[in-house]
């Protein structure tokens, strides 16, 4: 579970300084996040970690993430925040 100190360091790694990445991320952490299970909630900060050109083209469907877990956050997270 997320703690407020934890739950802000989150959102706060949600600001990639890339528009594409933030119109995504923010808007899915403040209102998506919550709804997630404990373990998706891991997922969701452990791909946070990413670098931002991993993350673009992954949202952007450039390339597919290999990591299965990432993968299915990011097609949940795509299906959420309607851009």
């Amino acid at each position: 579970m997320f703690d407020k100190k934890r739950y802000g360091r989150l959102k706060w790694a949600c600001r990639r300084g890339m528009l594409e990445l933030d119109v995504l991320f923010m808007p899915f952490a403040e209102s998506g996040f919550n709804e997630l299970s404990d373990e998706q909630q891991e997922v969701f900060e452990r791909l946070l970690t990413s670098d931002d050109p991993d993350l673009y083209a992954w949202f952007m469907g450039h390339q597919v993430c290999e990591n299965q877990e990432f993968n299915q956050m990011i097609q949940h997270i795509l299906s959420r925040v309607k851009v």
